[in-house]
């Protein structure tokens, strides 16, 4: 049994992941999270801890960034989009038991040693390419998948990267495996 909840957003999620691991969660019931929700969160997080994994659409990353503010020290895992895609939409729902106990084993979290090399700079996503360029959106979203952070826009990326205290060299090892893919 995992030590923290976990945080998903309904009980089809709720199903996927007991069926991959035996965890107790915490349903939001949607984005429209309530007072009761968020306080059972906040218990939860000083008895337990919290790891959220939300799907990865809008939806998904508002609540998570609501959940994330109301509830410091959270945890995070993420799901890619492949890995949560069905034949009705996106969704941790729709992810295989392997691919939500890879989110899980790959869990993030903002109080993490800052590591070597120091923190990125945003002029490091401008240099790199993974702002303001025609296929950056694309890269963002694999780097996104390679570090373990999702996909976000280029400020969120920005802030994900500070927030999770990527590392130069994760950011340089995560740039080199994207230029091997040709992206």
């Amino acid at each position: 049994m995992l030590r923290e909840m976990i945080v998903v957003e309904g009980k089809d999620d709720t199903t996927a992941v007991q069926r991959a691991v035996s965890a107790d969660t915490i349903e939001t019931g949607g984005s429209a999270i309530g007072e009761d929700v968020l306080r059972r969160i906040e218990l939860a997080q000083a008895r337990r801890g919290v790891i959220i994994l939300t799907d990865p659409d809008a939806p998904g990353e508002r609540i998570r960034k609501i959940v994330a503010e109301r509830v410091p020290g959270c945890k995070h895992a993420f799901l890619t989009k492949d890995e949560a895609r069905g034949r009705r939409g996106i969704g941790v729902e729709h992810a295989s038991d392997d691919a939500i106990r890879r989110a899980l084993d790959g869990v993030r979290s903002p109080e993490s040693d800052s590591g070597e090399l120091g923190e990125i700079e945003w002029s490091d996503l401008l240099t790199t390419g993974l702002i303001v360029q025609p296929s950056s959106a694309r890269r963002r979203e694999r780097m996104g998948e390679l570090l373990g952070i999702g996909y976000a826009n280029g400020k969120q990326f920005y802030k994900r990267c500070l927030m999770f205290r990527i590392t130069r060299l994760e950011f340089l090892t995560a740039l080199e495996q994207l230029e091997r893919e040709g992206l």
